[in-house]
């Protein structure tokens, strides 16, 4: 059972459903930049085309963080369901509320987050 009050579970799931919408925004818009880099040589120069896929690349790496953040959000919504929200999955003491109002995706507590 969660040490969370109702109103600070309820605060905690509009911040979560705030960060997936966001988060589902972004994820359109880096799918667009790491598309494909076009190395037609008539239509751009070297360091065109370099930056292009060095921007790729940056665009790849942001795509993979932001899926594992949906990936933890996803098992949040899971937790809140389940009513084991704000407790640490690894040693099963409460997550305090401010930690989980800024990672409301957390799943463990800070010093277990810290030790791994």
């Amino acid at each position: 059972m969660s040490h969370l009050t109702p109103s600070q579970l309820s605060e905690l799931k509009e911040e979560m459903e705030r960060q997936l919408r966001k988060l589902e925004r972004s994820m359109r818009v880096t799918a667009e930049a790491a598309a494909p880099v076009e190395l037609d040589q008539t239509t751009v120069g070297r360091l065109s085309r370099m930056d292009s896929l060095q921007s790729q690349g940056m665009s790849k790496s942001l795509r993979e963080r932001e899926e594992v953040k949906l990936a933890l959000l996803r098992e949040a919504f899971a937790r809140l369901e389940g009513g084991s929200y704000g407790l640490c999955v690894t040693c099963g003491g409460e997550i305090p509320f401010e930690r989980l109002y800024v990672f409301p995706e957390a799943p463990s507590c800070s010093s277990c987050a810290d030790s791994s």
